[in-house]
């Protein structure tokens, strides 16, 4: 049987063959290509000449390349298009991976090549860039127990490859709950509140399931419009419980055990490389540093914003007081938020919705990134897809260029995992002078198109494809020599910089004049709702960022310290949410159980950085404030020293280089009102 995934793609710009590749082709392509990348590892260890930076450094940095791209394609389509067997091969492969990441990492002669490379670092004369791999690769390699006994080493190969398998099992959990719930309506008195849209989607959902009447599930674009839009209280509580209690049900897919051993074998792991804790050990690499850091940057931000997260929701409760409700519950927050917005600015997302088709707003962060950065996006159709409904794009520069391939795959599925993110099916790098461009894509769960009108997004899906967008330009537009360095490969709690500071065009009239018409007239938004979005773009941002923080402050309870007296994680979680809760407890929920982004994805310890991030973007943003938000001046030097350096360089110096200085702290406070400078 010939493998696709073994041969060289005969496809435009070197993208999958989807059409050619099956599932049983995965696992022996992966072995084969784990073999090869062995065979290559191998060639420079055997090499008899002295370690240089070219025949070792180099060499480890483009080896391995079929693996990288099966495994990036593979795992791909296990979180936005898997199903069983999928699954199954998935569970098979990850321990294979996690034995060949410690074979290289482990590889005692490998590293003496490495070790001797690094030491004579100051005499090779290394531009930033080959300084950077330098340093990386020798620090991870000392981080990832190069320089442990042999049964240590042992050890920390078990530990990786239980680990490599719990965190799989933990998100199969999480997407196999959100699945096996639906509600079905067949009352149209049950719809009370919900606008014609979402009844419509709703009818479409049971259509598809092959029920009557109206069907409603735990996938975002139908949970979220239920819970914000419909009266009956009773039925949003419904729903609410469903969702807090995905993967805490005393069930097979019950996630409690599996979470207590993925913390406690990250703190066994790093107290083996001789750190105190898994975060100790994550933040050496993160521009935080260290975890009293991070907590210090959390509390001092709860401190500012819980007077503030108070308030509002003393407006929330004398909201729901005039419906009789004496106790405001989870299942209230977004429907009396969504009630008091309305009553504040008169805004309601089911005003805006029409302004916002999904196509135009994919247009607007074309062009926005067009005026910005110089590069247009074509819709091209010669290029295939592991579903049909994802679209494809070719990016060029303003001269023409070819710079990348952009995938983009919007609505919800059942194979499809919640929520939004940027990946790579291959990544950027320079070698013997030909620029291999990469192939970006954005995964979301946008509200679909019915019979009656197309996919019309809620500001907040709006601010979402901004954001995963960000993302993708960082990518795209990656500059770097090694693949390693390139796009998104930099410190975490840098990542979210790019993304986040692109939605801040969503607010900016300027911007909002380039895409949001009325999908049936095309006329423009009205500068009154435009002014209406800015107004109450800190709506709430009192409670928005105490959630936050409650999931940061999360984040480091578990990594933070010794997880081993752990015993009960739902009281744990209650004890570290008693700072930041404002709702009664629901007993049977759990947000540890379904926390996804630090049991399933990169984000341990890192969940803060999406408010350090928060820190750089207003900061950011506020030099395009005073250039205009359009400035190509700015744009370029964002552009230059930002999103196409990668990791190249330390992210401070980065960001210093496109502002000039440090990051002002008090630019995320003046942003989201939560600080009056005082004027002398």
């Amino acid at each position: 049987m010939k493998n696709p995934l073994l041969s060289d793609f005969n496809t435009p710009f070197d993208t999958v063959p989807f059409s050619e590749v099956e599932n049983e082709h995965f696992q022996p392509a992966i072995e084969t290509a784990i073999k090869e990348a062995k065979n290559e590892i191998d060639q420079i260890t055997a090499n008899p000449e002295a370690p240089t930076y070219e025949n070792t450094l180099e060499s480890l940095e483009f080896s391995g390349e079929r693996l990288s791209r099966i495994t990036s394609l593979f795992f791909n389509l296990n979180a936005a298009e898997t199903n069983e067997e999928i699954q199954g091969i998935a569970q098979a492969v990850s321990p294979m991976l996690s034995e060949f990441s410690n074979d290289v990492r482990l590889d005692e002669e490998l590293f003496k090549r490495i070790e001797a490379v690094h030491a004579n670092k100051n005499k090779l004369g290394l531009n930033p860039e080959q300084s950077m791999l330098l340093d990386k690769n020798y620090k991870a390699f000392v981080r990832n127990g190069a320089k442990l006994n042999a049964e240590d080493k042992k050890k920390l190969r078990e530990i990786d490859k239980e680990l490599s398998t719990l965190s799989l099992k933990f998100g199969e959990h999480v997407l196999a709950e959100t699945n096996a719930f639906e509600m079905i309506l067949t009352e149209e008195s049950d719809l009370v509140g919900l606008p014609e849209g979402v009844r419509e989607a709703a009818k479409l959902l049971a259509r598809e399931k092959g029920a009557e009447g109206w069907a409603f599930s735990l996938d975002y674009p139908s949970y979220i419009p239920f819970v914000t839009y419909s009266q009956r209280r009773d039925l949003r509580e419904k729903m609410t419980r469903a969702f807090g209690a995905r993967a805490n049900q005393d069930n097979e897919y019950n996630n409690r055990e599996i979470l207590l051993r993925i913390a406690n074998l990250r703190h066994q792991r790093a107290q083996l490389l001789g750190y105190d804790s898994h975060a100790d050990f994550v933040l050496e690499e993160r521009m935080a540093e260290k975890p009293e850091k991070v907590e210090a940057f959390l509390q001092d931000l709860l401190i500012k914003a819980k007077p503030a997260a108070l308030k509002d929701f003393k407006k929330l409760q004398d909201l729901a007081q005039k419906d009789r409700i004496s106790e405001l519950q989870k299942w209230d927050s977004s429907f009396y938020s969504e009630k008091l917005k309305q009553e504040l600015f008169d805004l309601d997302d089911e005003k805006l919705k029409p302004y916002f088709q999904l196509e135009n707003v994919l247009q607007g962060a074309f062009e926005v990134a067009s005026r910005l950065y110089g590069v247009h996006f074509k819709p091209v159709d010669n290029i295939q897809t592991y579903h049909q409904e994802v679209r494809t794009y070719e990016v060029r520069d303003e001269h023409d260029r070819f710079i990348a391939v952009f995938y983009a795959d919007f609505f919800p599925r059942k194979g499809k995992r919640n929520g939004a993110w940027m990946t790579s099916f291959k990544s950027q790098w320079k070698k013997q002078g030909v620029d291999s461009r990469p192939h970006i894509a954005i995964v979301c769960n946008f509200t679909r198109p019915t019979e009656s009108r197309p996919s019309l997004l809620t500001f907040n899906e709006v601010t979402t494809l901004f954001h995963e967008f960000g993302h993708a330009l960082h990518g795209m537009l990656a500059d770097t020599t090694y693949p390693n360095l390139s796009g998104t490969s930099v410190y975490w709690d840098f990542v979210e910089l790019p993304s986040q500071i692109m939605e801040n065009w969503c607010y900016e009239e300027e911007a909002l004049s380039l895409f949001a018409k009325h999908y049936k007239t095309g006329e423009q938004i009205p500068m009154d709702l435009v002014r209406k979005i800015k107004d109450s773009s800190n709506f709430l941002e009192g409670m928005a960022t105490l959630r936050q923080l409650s999931f940061g402050m999360l984040d480091m309870a578990y990594h933070g310290h010794d997880p081993s007296k752990i015993k009960d994680v739902k009281e744990f979680e209650k004890k570290v949410f008693s700072e930041t809760q404002l709702y009664p407890d629901v007993p049977e929920s759990c947000m540890s159980t379904a926390f996804s982004h630090i049991f399933q994805g990169g984000y341990s310890s890192g969940y803060y950085s999406y408010k350090w991030a928060e820190v750089l973007d207003a900061d950011a943003f506020e030099a395009f404030k005073e250039n205009g938000i359009f400035d190509k001046e700015t744009g370029e030097k964002f552009k230059s020293f930002v999103l196409s350096r990668g990791g190249t360089e330390k992210p401070m110096e980065l960001y210093v280089k496109f502002r000039g200085r440090e990051p002002d702290a008090n630019a995320l406070l003046r942003r989201a009102g939560l600080l009056v400078e005082k004027i002398n």
